[in-house]
């Protein structure tokens, strides 16, 4: 029998070198009983913020008279409003120490100090003496306690809304972030209709001697529930995933340098800048803005002004969630694009309903504007955390929100008004908005679709 020759195949063609697989990571699963807490902690803190600038806008007149006794009415509410407004200075602060703080320690910890000063600086506020009292002490106390919560205000939305993104599946991400919004209605209706219900209960004596300060110590209690359901939760599973890559490669807890967070994020924060712009612009136009627009230009009537935009607030509370819900189906860009549109095509008519003066245009014109609105409020709380990597998702997100809510947002009543005095034209409101939603249309053109997907820098949420 012949030997068999045993002879060796040589492969036909060139050889390929053998690529190492890698595996997809394995997705992150939390309970679902978690993630509900998580977002009702969150969405406190938001109420909270919003229970005072509720509370604080409608109760103006009465602080004025209380802390600026100059016997000028209008030099009250401008002192008044003066202070409100200083804590918009320190909001960029806040979001420098408080941001950047989260990305080193984490985000529930941040998210604790941050409930305890706001609740804090607005309880303290109903405890302050009067100016008949302690004389021009009493100011100096109350713009004190403005700078705190503006400088807690500033590390407050951009954390919750990270905690809320970290915490949610990839596709119930719109869904949950829109409750951190219905948290915002809820504070601003309940601080508001507290002070309208005081304001028709009490005399004015009442109200001025006592009376102001019950909304104020309310914080405190609401404070202290908010901590405790904060205080309860587990840090993200972004985060933690986030530490322990760190500690594999031995730089555990590493600080994040401040230009890491602004030079290295650069485009990421323009687009921010740019949406909160559009959402901060439109927001405090219809709810801050409005009411004395209907009053003061219009020469509306005060209550039914209010009671208009609470009814608004409430509609905007309904839709809330299921636009939340749509931005998982159809994408966040689609629905923050509608509503740049509909803010382009619609400001101008739905002003001209609302100069018409009868309660049902002005109904019908602010619900629009309303509607439109939900569609920022629906899908920023998720499109925004998407921006940007876990490692400096909390400290660039606090930068570029409170320094575009710094000079945009907080300070449309005070532009617009400036601008039908300095122009005469009534329209100026519908024409500030196109403007805002022009520069939110631009940033939705050059953001990626972020429902659906993982945030990035983490892995799968299921």
């Amino acid at each position: 029998m012949a030997d068999q020759q045993v002879r060796s195949v040589r492969p036909v063609g060139p050889v390929r070198p053998v690529r190492p697989v890698h595996s997809a990571p394995e997705p992150t699963v939390t309970d679902p009983a978690l993630v509900r807490r998580a977002v009702k902690a969150a969405a406190l803190g938001n109420a909270m913020e919003w229970f005072d600038f509720g509370v604080y806008s409608y109760i103006a007149v009465t602080l004025g008279k209380v802390f600026f006794p100059s016997g000028n009415p209008t030099a009250q509410l401008l002192s008044t409003f003066g202070a409100f407004a200083a804590a918009f200075l320190v909001r960029p602060l806040g979001g420098m120490v408080f941001g950047p703080l989260g990305d080193r320690v984490g985000r529930q910890k941040v998210l604790a100090l941050t409930m305890i000063m706001m609740a804090a600086g607005t309880f303290a506020i109903g405890l302050i003496p009067s100016y008949g009292a302690i004389g021009v002490g009493a100011p100096l106390l109350l713009l004190a306690a403005r700078l705190v919560q503006g400088f807690s205000t500033g590390g407050e939305y951009a954390g919750a809304s990270t905690f809320i993104a970290e915490y949610a599946p990839d596709k119930r991400r719109g869904f949950l972030g829109s409750w951190l919004e219905f948290g915002t209605l809820a504070g601003y209706i309940g601080g508001a209709g507290l002070v309208t219900l005081m304001t028709a209960l009490l005399s004015d004596d009442a109200l001025l001697s006592w009376g102001w300060r019950v909304p104020f110590l309310i914080a405190g209690p609401m404070g202290i529930i908010g901590l405790y359901l904060r205080m309860r939760l587990e840090e993200t599973p972004a985060f933690a995933a986030e530490v322990e890559k760190a500690e594999a490669a031995q730089a555990a807890r590493r600080k994040v340098p401040l230009r890491e967070m602004v030079a290295g994020q650069w485009k990421a924060l323009l687009l921010c800048v740019g949406l909160v712009l559009v959402f901060n612009v439109t927001d405090y136009m219809l709810l801050s803005y409005m009411p004395s627009y209907l009053t003061s230009e219009l020469k509306y009537d005060e209550t039914h002004g209010l009671l208009v935009v609470l009814g608004v607030m409430a509609l905007m509370m309904i839709v809330q969630p299921f636009a939340g819900a749509l931005t998982d189906r159809v994408g966040r860009r689609p629905v923050i694009a509608a509503g740049c549109a509909g803010f382009l095509v619609l400001s101008v008519p739905a002003l001209l309903l609302i100069r018409e003066g009868s309660l049902a245009a002005v109904a019908l014109g602010m619900g629009a504007l309303g509607l439109l609105l939900v569609c920022f409020t629906a899908a920023m709380p998720s499109a925004l955390p998407a921006l940007f990597p876990t490692r400096v998702r909390y400290g660039s997100l606090s930068i570029g929100f409170n320094v575009s809510v710094s000079l945009f947002g907080g300070t449309t009543p005070l532009v617009v008004t400036a601008l039908i005095g300095a122009t005469g034209n009534m329209m100026m409101p519908a024409y500030y908005m196109m403007a805002a939603a022009v520069i939110g249309g631009v940033a939705v053109w050059y953001m990626a679709e972020s429902a659906g997907r993982p945030l990035p820098g983490s892995a799968p949420a299921a």
